[in-house]
């Protein structure tokens, strides 16, 4: 039987035509932190939160206030939003997460989901290749200038998001990107908001404040993941 998980909207929301981003870990913490970027940079604000009984019991305190680690962010204006999670993803979870997305996505009528993998090789570090789930979705990575990935293996919530989408005439694109497995890695994650700002009208990314907080911020997630992965293990015993 598979976990029960739940998006539950804060507000009313308008995302019809709209675009939606996976900003859950995957290998590295790149992807976490160049989605932070943007909705930092593109004003993003709370409109809701994911959340599971089998998720660890962890509360995020920022500013002083309470968050949930799964949080869902948007920005009304151009009809963005994104997951962003500071809890690792456990394998078992991670089709369920992806297919809740998906869900969510047909229901608020979102037009594209853009996710992310990184590519643990240092050769090519300066390409970033994309792979789409539909015609449509390769059209439009041919159009932000970005080359087209012919073949190759999509692991975790990036690869079912496409498999899915395939399937059900979904629009996703999943950008691949090249990391040498450093910590941090700005060039990765600068690299990655760049492309996510291509493919989606209207985001932006601060590069300079990217790179100067980058560490920081890393080590702040990396933190949270740990203590929730910690939690995980020992909830039960």
């Amino acid at each position: 039987m598979y976990p029960r998980i739940i998006i539950k909207e804060l507000r009313p929301l308008n995302l019809e035509g709209g675009y939606l981003i996976d900003g859950f870990p995957s290998v590295g913490l790149s992807s976490v932190i160049a989605t932070e970027s943007m909705i930092q940079t593109s004003q993003f604000k709370l409109a809701g939160i994911m959340d599971s009984d089998v998720f660890p019991p962890i509360s995020l305190i920022k500013n002083g206030k309470p968050n949930y680690p799964a949080r869902l962010f948007v920005n009304d204006k151009i009809r963005v939003a994104a997951f962003l999670s500071h809890i690792a993803v456990e394998n078992s979870l991670q089709r369920v997460i992806a297919r809740k997305m998906l869900n969510w996505a047909k229901k608020e009528k979102i037009s594209l989901i853009v996710s992310s993998v990184p590519i643990n090789s240092t050769e090519n570090s300066g390409k970033i290749i994309a792979v789409g789930s539909t015609e449509n979705s390769r059209k439009k990575i041919k159009e932000a200038g970005l080359n087209n990935l012919e073949h190759g293996t999509i692991p975790g919530i990036p690869g079912v998001l496409l498999n899915e989408g395939n399937l059900n005439q979904q629009d996703v694109i999943v950008i691949l990107f090249s990391s040498d497995g450093t910590s941090p890695d700005f060039r990765s994650s600068a690299k990655l908001c760049m492309a996510m700002s291509q493919l989606i009208p209207g985001t932006a990314c601060d590069i300079t404040s990217l790179q100067r907080e980058a560490e920081k911020v890393e080590q702040v997630i990396k933190t949270e993941i740990d203590e929730a992965r910690h939690l995980k293990d020992t909830m039960y015993r």
